[in-house]
């Protein structure tokens, strides 16, 4: 289907509450999305509910909830409603069965009564014989008078596709041109099952139609059934919407289809890590798609602006672990300090001194990656740390820096004013009047103070650390050399 000038762009995003929902599909939410924003269109939530074997019990709440929490929303589906609703399958049932049932009337589809056991030997059989699993049609060739009769007995059925023979199954993808397939190769698929639930390929293509759905951008594990699709809206008449199939994501290594093996992969858990939801964003953005100037940080605005789904790389993008530190280090000091506090504020362990969080952030703010690092970065500050003697001394003669350490002590204790610039003159005077070593000596402070080689510049360290906290710690040090 061409889209012309007037035709009001809307596209969708159908997640199942088998669980959370997975950062590929919130990165295909996202294109949905900007798509539809980017034509002054709309971008419709539906919830494909129909599969009540593996439905989690909550997904749904958590599905809706997760889409706000990146800073994205929908114009129709579930909490708001709209047009064409209700937005949840299940409460759509009379919807799937009217049009099934019409599709039998006209020939295109077919009652089928057999039992689960016969088609399990058949499959079975076919197993055997190195045979694709398919359906043989045993139900399709039933006269009228037998399928009313079969029916009015109670028999249980479903309801399959009547799939043409002999014809070429023909449609575009915005990505691939034009894909073709034999109706040889495509099963006559249940559309209705007999609890009265339709499969995904009716659910989908019932609802796309009557919400006026006009571009289908989906992942490229749907183009196996796109050919159902396709002879579907043939049978009922209707026309097809744009199909854009897009690559998968791989895992960060670049081997194979991004994993709950290989880590945790819903887009909740990005969040629950530090990852800001703006920065997460912007990483889904650029992940298999560029701006014509190669531009890697962008907003919402300019993304919407930019892109068209024709410009996204066939090949599949790995997960790119570094880009997104990279990315969420450059937002989070893209902030003002109100709003990193305010974001922090979940990630703060219970005994952070919240008094100093003024004080400390900025000393950690270049090196903070995500939000869930502030307890590593900062603990040194309210946590005693390990004291390793060994490291404190560095190779240099434990009697050297048994001096160091008391020599510091006495200086410190004696400032009446603790600032930085105080705390720097003391050190520094002590360091060039007995000449000691600039790195040894220095490296041994950090370490007595914070038990770490990489902190904050030392002397900022120490003023936020305090006049007491500072000389218990040099004097535990001290101690620790014995």
């Amino acid at each position: 289907m061409q889209k012309n000038s007037t035709m009001t762009v809307r596209t969708r995003m159908a997640p199942s509450p088998t669980g959370e929902l997975h950062v590929g599909g919130m990165a295909t939410l996202l294109k949905n999305y900007a798509w539809a924003k980017k034509h002054g269109g709309q971008f419709v939530l539906r919830i494909e509910d129909t599969d009540k074997e593996r439905e989690v019990k909550g997904a749904i709440d958590k599905i809706l909830r997760v889409i706000g929490d990146y800073g994205l929303a929908w114009d129709e589906g579930p909490e708001k409603g709209g047009p064409y609703g209700p937005y949840i399958q299940s409460e759509r049932l009379d919807l799937y069965r009217k049009h099934a049932e019409a599709l039998v009337k006209a020939g295109k589809a077919y009652h089928c009564f057999c039992s689960k056991e016969r088609l399990e030997k058949l499959r079975e059989e076919q197993r055997t014989a190195h045979q694709p699993p398919k359906y043989d049609k045993h139900c399709r060739h039933l006269s009228v008078d037998e399928v009313a009769r079969k029916l009015a007995a109670g028999e249980v059925s479903v309801i399959r596709l009547k799939v043409p023979a002999n014809t070429q199954v023909v449609f575009q993808d915005l990505l691939r041109g034009e894909i073709r397939i034999a109706s040889s190769e495509i099963d006559d698929q249940v559309l209705l099952k007999s609890d009265g639930y339709p499969t995904y390929h009716l659910g989908v293509v019932v609802d796309d139609h009557l919400m006026k759905i006009t571009d289908v951008i989906r992942g490229e594990e749907w183009i196996s059934s796109a050919p159902k699709h396709v002879l579907l809206y043939d049978a009922f008449g209707w026309e097809k919407p744009v199909f854009a199939h897009l690559p998968i994501f791989l895992n960060p290594d670049g081997k194979g289809k991004m994993s709950k093996r290989k880590g945790v992969v819903s887009a909740r858990s990005f969040l629950d890590r530090g990852y800001l939801p703006e920065a997460m964003l912007n990483f889904l953005m650029i992940l298999g798609w560029a701006k014509k100037d190669q531009q890697e940080v962008m907003s919402l605005d300019e993304y919407i602006q930019e892109f068209d789904p024709k410009a996204v790389s066939l090949k599949s993008a790995a997960f790119d672990l570094k880009k997104l530190n990279w990315l969420n280090g450059v937002y989070i000091r893209q902030l003002p300090l109100p709003a990193l506090k305010k974001r922090l504020q979940p990630f703060l362990p219970a005994d952070f001194p919240v008094d100093k969080l003024d004080a400390i952030l900025p000393l950690v703010v270049e090196r903070l990656v995500t939000l869930a690092e502030i307890e590593a970065l900062t603990s040194f500050f309210y946590r005693l740390p390990t004291m390793d003697a060994q490291a404190l001394l560095q190779k240099a003669d434990p009697q050297l820096v048994t001096d160091q350490l008391a020599q510091t002590v006495a200086g410190l204790e004696k400032l009446t004013a603790w600032t930085h610039q105080s705390v720097e003159k003391v050190i520094r005077s002590l360091q060039e009047e007995h000449q000691w070593h600039k790195g040894q000596y220095f490296m041994m402070l950090r370490l007595a103070v914070t038990g770490k080689k990489a902190t904050p510049p030392l002397f900022e360290t120490i003023t936020v650390l305090g006049q007491q906290e500072t000389t218990v710690r040099l004097k535990r040090a001290s101690a620790a050399l014995g």
